[in-house]
């Protein structure tokens, strides 16, 4: 396994009339996420559909698209880890992890919540980065089809806190 260091820069308004106040983490971009150079790129992940559904909007389709959805709403979007080594895209092999640094996504302070996207983002979330933030995260089911046992209207349902710190 070798070092592979995180691609994609965080989405994060800094547009005064939209900033962020909700942050997403998940744990670490697929190998799909990495080859398009975006979060969630996988067809089979539901996360663009599942917050889509939560906002009411429709789904993006482009990631210009996906940002100003994110951004247009007042959503931050990155990843609890920086660097790591991992077999293709399962979060269970991750190892050697080096945690991203939240502070340029917080230091504008109008982060209301930060929301986790499944267990390995929780779990490295109140690791690594929960005793430098002091801010307790909200986890969420995961959006990855491996989560095979929650529907997307379950998953929707679940994802609907997001809609009470916007």
């Amino acid at each position: 396994m070798n070092l592979i260091i995180h691609p994609i820069p965080p989405v994060c308004s800094r547009n005064p009339e939209t900033p962020p106040r909700v942050l997403i983490l998940g744990s670490f971009p697929s190998v799909k996420s990495r080859e398009t150079s975006f979060f969630y790129g996988h067809p089979q992940n539901r996360f663009w559909r599942v917050l889509a559904a939560v906002l009411n909007v429709p789904v993006p389709q482009t990631v210009p698209e996906k940002i100003t959805m994110l951004e247009g709403h007042g959503i931050a979007l990155w990843d609890v880890i920086a660097s790591c080594t991992v077999t293709g895209s399962a979060d269970s092999s991750i190892r050697d992890v080096t945690p991203t640094d939240l502070s340029s996504v917080l230091s504008g302070g109008t982060i209301r919540a930060v929301f986790t996207n499944g267990g390995t983002a929780s779990r490295m979330y109140e690791t690594y980065q929960a005793p430098a933030t002091k801010i307790s995260a909200i986890p969420l089911p995961s959006t990855s089809p491996a989560n095979a046992a929650w529907s997307i209207d379950r998953l929707t349902e679940a994802w609907s806190v997001i809609r009470n710190y916007l």
